[in-house]
């Protein structure tokens, strides 16, 4: 991981969110209306998804991606200008938050600006044309040009003087990493706490298309540069828990991250994005999305919640077309998200982190230190038996960290009725 990085990190809350989908205003000005109710959630970081014009040219839906990008250096008009921007930029701050934007350096829409007028950008085909190498509603940019090596850096500079405070960087293994540490580097000079996370890929992603020829780059790779890469290196496993998989292979895989990456590894943590299924669309009922979602919160990482994630929305949301992040609101779960807040600012930021699977029911969370034990109980698919798992704890009464219940110990276990809790 990059030295600069500050792991306090691990502690964050961080809220995605896409302008086009926030609110009916479809606009900056919409997302301003929403901050108070964003912050009170406990969120530290604002993450808005690409904000600049997208592309017509072979367009997605409706509206076309937000990462067919026709200019980086500008603002889609639907969503306002540079003036509405700056006072968007200004209430998240005025509220104690941050602003990240999400940039999409490995490609441009076929009919950005870019390629207008720096063809040479691009790699290109047999005849000398732009190409992409994975989505064809784009053309992909080819780092070997110098010249667009600084366009790039300084397209990254220009936002952060905008007030900018973090970038998530998409498909970031797919641009050169000699790339990441120069835009880094100088960003340093500017804001030495810029916060740079990558989208990371699955693993048999970064399989196929090493099999083609293209260099992508590793988590491990990655954090030379960035201060939290995604989970993605572990996500087909997590998935798998979805659809007659093991938890117990989910779990050992999280634990395998903790003696593979470096012991300040930053881990982004998410039950859902844009681009996987709403989660309350994958459980059973009510107590399984609570443990779940307690669950997360708990684990070592920056917790991640996207957009209208806090009523138990089961449909998707449109990302092609303007349509509502909170159109399906199944369950208000603000209240319980803000306990959950508070309980992960409790939790030990340099302790070595584990979870054990039992039964391929529930997961037994463990952080330990040198003076300190935390246990955490999570109830994953449920059951009529009301067993009880072991914590490695002594016996006696705990005040459970999200609810302030007390939670008995006796003979070193807790019943799975009591979970979610985390206690110690």
């Amino acid at each position: 991981m990059a030295q600069q990085t500050n792991p306090a990190l691990n502690s964050l809350i961080i809220y995605e969110l896409s302008v086009m989908n926030l609110t009916e205003k479809h606009n900056f000005d919409g997302v301003i209306d929403e901050l108070d109710r964003i912050r009170d959630l406990g969120v530290d970081v604002v993450w808005l998804m690409p904000i600049h014009p997208r592309g017509e040219k072979m367009k997605f839906g409706e509206c076309g991606s937000p990462y067919s990008v026709r200019d980086f250096r500008a603002i889609n008009p639907a969503y306002g200008d540079f003036d509405s921007f700056g006072r968007l930029v200004k209430e998240v701050h005025a509220r104690g938050m941050k602003v990240m934007l999400d940039i999409v350096y490995n490609h441009t829409s076929q009919d950005s600006v870019l390629v207008e007028n720096h063809p040479d950008y691009f790699y290109q085909d047999a005849d000398g044309k732009p190409m992409y190498r994975f989505w064809n509603d784009v053309y992909d940019l080819d780092y070997s040009n110098e010249a667009l090596c600084d366009y790039m850096v300084e397209t990254a500079l220009m936002w952060a003087k905008l007030g900018v405070d973090g970038y998530r960087c998409d498909v970031a293994p797919m641009v050169p990493l000699n790339f990441w540490s120069r835009a880094r580097a100088e960003m340093d000079k500017i804001n030495p706490d810029f916060i740079w996370l990558a989208e990371t890929h699955h693993y048999p992603f970064l399989t196929r298309m090493r099999d083609r020829g293209w260099n992508l780059h590793s988590d491990a790779e990655m954090y030379q540069a960035f201060d939290i890469t995604y989970d993605y290196d572990i996500w087909p496993h997590f998935d798998a828990c979805f659809s007659g998989g093991s938890l117990r292979a989910w779990t050992d895989m999280v634990n395998f991250q903790e003696c593979e990456y470096p012991p300040e590894y930053i881990k982004l943590r998410c039950l859902e994005n844009h681009d996987q299924p709403r989660f309350a669309s994958r459980v059973k009922n009510w107590r399984e999305l609570e443990n779940w979602l307690a669950l997360l919160y708990f684990e070592k990482g920056m917790t991640m919640l996207y957009s209208g994630q806090e009523f138990a929305p089961q449909k998707a949301v449109g990302l092609f077309d303007a349509d509502d992040a909170y159109c399906d609101k199944r369950r208000d779960l603000q209240p319980y998200l803000r306990q959950l807040r508070e309980m992960k600012r409790t939790l030990p930021q340099d302790a070595c982190f584990q979870l054990e699977s039992v039964d391929e029911r529930a997961v037994v969370g463990r952080y330990d230190g040198v003076k300190l034990a935390v246990r955490g109980v999570f109830d994953l698919r449920g059951g009529k038996d009301d067993v009880r798992v072991a914590v490695g704890l002594a016996d006696g009464s705990y005040t459970d960290r999200i609810s302030g219940r007390q939670i008995t110990v006796q003979d070193g276990r807790v019943r799975l009725s009591d979970a979610p809790c985390v206690i110690g």
